[in-house]
């Protein structure tokens, strides 16, 4: 007949068993931390490794010396202090680029909104070809794109221009206007003109003409405003005669 053990010796076993499996287990587990707390610290050497071949000293030749394992008795820098030289330098050189890209947005949009607005000085008349022209002076400028040279405009910088002219007349001829000329390497264009009537059976006959209009400009070409009419009659003050300029 089978020895059958008695219920007590049963539990003893099972209870063996179970402690047996839960050290095993506890055992796995903390062989298995250490192996991925290894495997950490190794490739944490290996990058420490990488950078210190990367700032790693030069010797008074200006050669690689090699690793070395005191820097400050190789050199008297670290790596790290290196790392913190070039970093600064490279700040230093990020914030001078970002000043000259400021400075050159800030010049090109003072090209880009060049303008110049021209009040009257004076009057010029030239019988021989019945014509009256007007020199200017600044009333408000901004930029080098244009510059104002008596009766002429001189554009140097070339582009899309938005150009206004307004006369005041003061003339008993039936009908009054100007011309703005742009004159390029010997050639001449009329850009715009402007022609009124004035007012009859008055005293003192007086009207404005006004024109606008959008033009292309090269560079190195003038402008110039004239009446075609030889002693005219005109208002020559700031709020009633006047010129424009700016790009657009």
């Amino acid at each position: 007949m089978m020895n059958i053990p008695p219920p007590a010796s049963v539990g003893k076993v099972k209870v063996e068993v179970f402690k047996s499996f839960l050290l095993c287990t506890v055992a796995g587990t903390c062989v298995g931390v250490m192996y991925i707390q290894w495997t950490h610290i190794w490739m944490l050497r290996a990058e420490m490794a990488e950078i210190s071949l990367k700032f790693r000293p030069l010797d008074t030749a200006g050669k690689e010396s090699g690793i070395c394992c005191d820097a400050a008795a190789c050199c008297g820098v670290s790596g790290y202090h290196r790392f913190l030289e070039r970093q600064k330098h490279g700040h230093g050189r990020d914030t001078r680029d970002v000043q000259e890209q400021k400075k050159l947005r800030q010049r090109r949009q003072t090209e880009r909104h060049t303008f110049l607005h021209l009040v009257p000085m004076s009057s010029q008349s030239y019988n021989d070809y019945d014509t009256t022209v007007l020199s200017w002076a600044l009333g408000q400028s901004r930029g080098e794109g244009l510059q104002l040279s008596g009766d002429t405009v001189t554009v140097v910088t070339e582009g899309t221009y938005f150009i206004y002219s307004q006369v005041l007349y003061k003339d008993t001829t039936w009908v009054m206007g100007h011309v703005i000329t742009k004159r390029l390497r010997g050639a001449e264009s009329k850009l715009m003109k402007c022609l009124k009537s004035m007012p009859r059976n008055v005293s003192q006959p007086l009207n404005t003409c006004y024109t606008a209009g959008v033009h292309f400009l090269e560079s190195g070409s003038t402008l110039q405003l004239s009446v075609p009419r030889k002693s005219a009659e005109l208002i020559l003050t700031a709020h009633a005669t006047f010129m424009g300029i700016f790009n657009i």
